[in-house]
C-alpha cells in the first residue's frame, strides 16, 4: 500500500496561511494563536492611536489600519508571525502629506501605495529589497527616530504654538524653543511618568504590556487628580465605536499626480520596513518567509486601509516580535489580533476620550527611544571611512529633506563604493 504524499504549499505567490492549514492546525494551535494575538493587540491599541495623532490625523484613523490592514497583513503575508498596523517610521512622511494635501490626499497617496506595493510584489520586486545597504538601513531608521522624538515634544510639554507646527526638523526645534515658556508641568508630569513607568516595567517586569500600562496610569492619573491636560476627547471628541463603511475620497488625475510622490515614498519605506520585520521574524522563529506575497500582502492591506479611512500600514517589528514571544503558531494570532482591536474599539470607546496626549506622546517618545539603533549607529561609524559617509548621509539628508533623498543618497554612494573596490581589485 503506497503511502499518501500531502501536497506542499511553498510557492513564492502562497500565503502562510494556506500552509498553515495544509500542515495541519488544530485546536490546540488555535488557543495558542488566540493568547497570542490577544497580548500582541493589547501592545497595538494605545500605539495605533498614538501613531495616528502624530501623523496629524484622528486616533480613530490608526486603529482602522491596524484592524483593517492588520488583518490583510497576515491573512495574505509570506511571513507566519508578521503584524501589521501603522508604524512610527511612517509618521514624518504621512504627517507631511496630510498638512500638503489633506486627509483626503493622503487616503488616496496610500491606496496608490498599496497598488505599487502590489504590482512589487508580483513583479518579484521583495527579493530585491534585501540588498539596500545596512548602513543606509540604520541611518535612516535611526534618522527617523529622532524625527519622531521631536515630533512629540509639542504635546509632552504641552506647549502652545503661536501657529502651525513646522514639519522640518530645524524650523520645528526653533519654534518648540520659542513656545517653552507656554510649557505645562502637569503635562510634562503626566508625559514624564508614562516614560517612566515604561522604562521600570520593561526591566522588572519585561513580559507585561508597558506601553499600554504606562498610558492607563497615566490616565487615571490625570482623571483623579484633575491636572487639566488636554486630551484625545478635548482635541478630537473621542472615537467612533466600529468602522466606517468603505469608501474612496473623489479621484481626479490632477490629484493623483499631486500625491504620487508620497504614494511612492510610502512604498518604498513600506516594502524596507514590512520586509525587515519579515526578516526579524525568521531570526526569531527559524522560519523563512517568502518576500514577494509579503509585498503583494502589504499593498492590499494599505488599500483595504485606505478604504476605510486608514493610514499607512506596513509589518511592525515590535508587534511582530511580541507575536513570537507570545507563542503564535501561524498567522491566525496576527488576524485575531485585528479582531480583538475591534472589539476593544467596540465596547472601551469613550474611554479614549480620557486619554492624556502628553500620555501618549511620551509612549511615542520610547517607541523613538527603542528604534534609534545607537549602538549600531556607533559601530558602523567607526568601521571604515567609507561606511561612515553611507550612514552619514543618509542620517542627515533623511533628517534635512527627507526619507526618500536620504535613501538613495545612500544606496547610490554605497553603489559607488562597491564599484571602486571591485576596480582596485581588479587592478590590483
Amino acid at each position: 500500500m503506497t503511502d499518501v504524499v500531502r501536497p506542499r504549499f511553498s510557492g513564492a505567490f502562497t500565503p502562510k496561511l494556506v500552509s498553515i492549514f495544509a500542515e495541519g492546525y488544530g485546536l490546540k494551535d488555535l488557543r495558542a494563536d488566540a493568547i497570542a494575538g490577544l497580548t500582541v493587540a493589547i501592545v497595538a491599541l494605545p500605539l495605533s492611536m498614538g501613531i495616528a495623532i502624530a501623523s496629524g490625523v484622528s486616533p480613530d484613523r490608526g486603529l482602522y489600519s491596524a484592524i483593517v490592514g492588520g488583518f490583510l497583513v497576515s491573512a495574505l503575508g509570506g511571513s507566519r508571525f508578521q503584524v501589521g498596523g501603522p508604524a512610527g517610521a511612517f509618521i514624518v512622511l504621512v504627517a507631511a502629506t496630510a498638512a500638503s494635501h489633506g486627509v483626503d490626499g493622503l487616503i488616496l497617496a496610500t491606496f496608490l501605495s498599496g497598488m505599487m506595493l502590489t504590482l512589487g510584489g508580483l513583479v518579484r520586486l521583495g527579493s530585491l529589497i534585501r540588498y539596500v545597504p545596512h548602513a543606509v538601513t540604520v541611518g535612516f531608521t535611526t534618522a527617523i527616530a529622532v524625527t519622531i522624538t521631536a515630533s512629540q515634544l509639542k504635546d509632552l510639554l504641552g506647549l502652545r504654538l503661536a501657529g502651525p507646527e513646522p514639519g522640518e526638523l530645524a524650523p520645528k526645534l526653533a519654534a518648540l524653543g520659542q513656545a517653552l515658556p507656554t510649557a505645562s508641568l502637569p503635562a510634562f508630569a503626566v508625559g514624564g511618568a508614562c516614560i517612566a513607568v515604561v522604562f521600570v516595567i520593561r526591566r522588572w517586569r519585561p513580559r507585561w504590556p508597558a506601553l499600554l500600562i504606562g498610558v492607563v496610569l497615566a490616565t487615571l492619573a490625570a482623571a483623579f487628580l484633575h491636572l487639566g491636560v488636554e486630551t484625545i476627547g478635548s482635541r478630537f471628541g473621542g472615537i467612533p465605536s466600529g468602522l466606517p463603511m468603505p469608501h474612496l475620497p473623489a479621484v481626479t488625475m490632477a490629484k493623483v499626480l499631486a500625491v504620487l510622490p508620497a504614494a511612492a515614498a510610502f512604498s518604498l519605506l513600506g516594502g524596507i520596513e514590512s520586509l525587515l520585520s519579515a526578516t526579524v521574524a525568521d531570526g526569531m522563529s527559524g522560519r523563512q518567509h517568502r518576500s514577494n506575497i509579503e509585498l503583494v500582502a502589504q499593498g492590499v492591506a494599505n488599500m483595504g486601509a485606505a478604504l476605510f479611512g486608514g493610514i499607512s500600514v506596513t509589518g511592525t517589528i515590535a508587534r511582530t516580535a511580541t507575536n513570537v514571544r507570545a507563542g503564535a503558531k501561524g498567522p491566525v494570532a496576527g488576524m485575531l489580533h485585528s479582531l480583538f482591536l475591534l472589539g476593544f474599539m467596540m465596547l472601551a470607546a469613550p474611554l479614549a476620550a480620557y486619554v492624556p496626549l502628553a500620555a501618549l506622546a511620551g509612549m511615542l517618545v520610547v517607541v523613538g527611544w527603542n528604534m534609534a539603533e545607537r549602538v549600531e549607529f556607533a559601530r558602523l561609524a567607526r568601521l571604515s571611512w567609507r561606511t561612515a559617509v553611507v550612514l552619514l548621509a543618509t542620517f542627515g539628508l533623511t533628517l534635512v529633506r527627507d526619507l526618500v533623498t536620504g535613501i538613495s543618497a545612500g544606496c547610490i554612494l554605497a553603489a559607488l563604493f562597491a564599484a571602486e573596490a571591485r576596480f582596485r581589485t581588479r587592478r590590483a
